[in-house]
């Protein structure tokens, strides 16, 4: 990529953002010297945003099944999922679709 910033904006919802300290929407900059794929993305939101019970979001590699995941408002699996890269002012949101009851 070769620029120094990757800003993005994430958002959670559908109760997702109950794991991130119910904060449904951030601003986050990543390093933009490398290029940066939404399965290296996911592993940057665990370490650095996932507050608790890391199990509800993710599995193995991936969001955990249920979790619909949007790239400018376009599903995931149109885009490649883990192996789209992403760009400059990318919004990434997460929906669970699964509730309890």
């Amino acid at each position: 990529m070769g620029g120094t910033d990757l800003p993005l904006v994430l958002e959670f919802g559908g109760g997702a953002e109950l794991l991130f300290d119910n904060v449904k929407k951030r601003q986050v900059t990543l390093d933009g010297s490398k290029t940066w794929k939404i399965k290296e993305l996911l592993g940057w939101i665990r370490d650095n945003l996932l507050r608790e019970r890391p199990e509800l979001f993710l599995q193995n590699d991936s969001v955990r099944p249920g979790i619909l995941v949007l790239v400018n408002d376009a599903d995931w699996e149109l885009l490649g999922e883990l192996e789209y890269e992403l760009q400059p002012n990318d919004n990434v949101l997460f929906i669970s679709t699964l509730h309890g009851g």
